[in-house]
């Protein structure tokens, strides 16, 4: 039972919540459900949680004040369950470090689909750490470290990035002034299954952009290259 990936669900709604975690259940996942965010903190410091399911519309605390709690507390990735109305939300749940989103009505099985590409990404994140590759790049007076997973700017503070936009921009240093297209960057940092969610990269690409160029409207560090992709435009140093 220890081995099942820990799925905490939490959303005020019985019947989404119920059918959605007997789904989970026989997906191969233990599920443990909250049908608030106090509720939810309790569980996660009772359990050893992999990965949280979470509705952003909720009474009493909602679900963008608990992705910032559950950031500033760890790595646990976060889907954010939201409504298609709440698009501004939808945007500051990823600024907040939440790892990708899933508009009601969907389908158990592409939810069910993305858990599993997030754990597996989470998964590869844990073991990167010692692969080869594990150095620190020097670019436009950033310095990205593999190993910690950290990036630091000229002053030496640290900079969070969540899982995603760590793995985007290590891409992107490891390969700079190469045009890389959506599908390279999704292979490179979610394996092929997530084709079928490209937006996540178009997102990951703008919050990046937000915690590392002067001017995030216009872009001098990573270029969107029209028809192609995007690149880093900047000399990287390994260090």
């Amino acid at each position: 039972m220890g081995d099942l990936p820990h799925l905490l669900l939490v959303d005020d709604e019985r019947s989404i919540r119920e059918p959605l975690a007997t789904y989970f259940g026989k997906q191969g996942f233990r599920v443990t459900q909250a049908a608030d965010a106090e509720t939810a903190r309790t569980r996660l410091a009772a359990y050893a949680i992999d990965l949280v399911v979470l509705d952003i519309m909720m009474p009493g605390e909602d679900g963008l004040s608990l992705t910032r709690h559950i950031r500033e507390n760890g790595e646990i990735p976060v889907i954010l369950l939201t409504a298609r109305s709440e698009e501004t939300d939808r945007i500051v749940g990823l600024e907040m470090g939440a790892d990708d989103y899933v508009v009601k009505p969907f389908s158990p099985r592409e939810l069910a689909a993305r858990i599993k590409v997030i754990l597996r990404r989470a998964a590869a994140g844990g073991t990167r750490q010692h692969a080869p590759d594990s150095g620190s790049f020097a670019f436009a007076g950033w310095v990205l470290k593999s190993g910690e997973r950290a990036l630091v700017d000229r002053e030496g503070v640290s900079v969070p990035l969540s899982t995603g936009e760590y793995n985007l921009l290590h891409a992107l240093v490891t390969r700079p002034r190469q045009v890389l297209t959506r599908d390279q960057l999704l292979d490179l940092t979610q394996g092929r299954e997530a084709a079928a969610f490209d937006r996540a990269i178009d997102n990951q690409v703008s919050r990046l952009r937000r915690k590392i160029e002067a001017d995030p409207k216009n872009p001098d560090l990573i270029k969107t290259v029209w028809g192609g992709g995007y690149t880093l435009a900047a000399e990287v140093t390994r260090l």
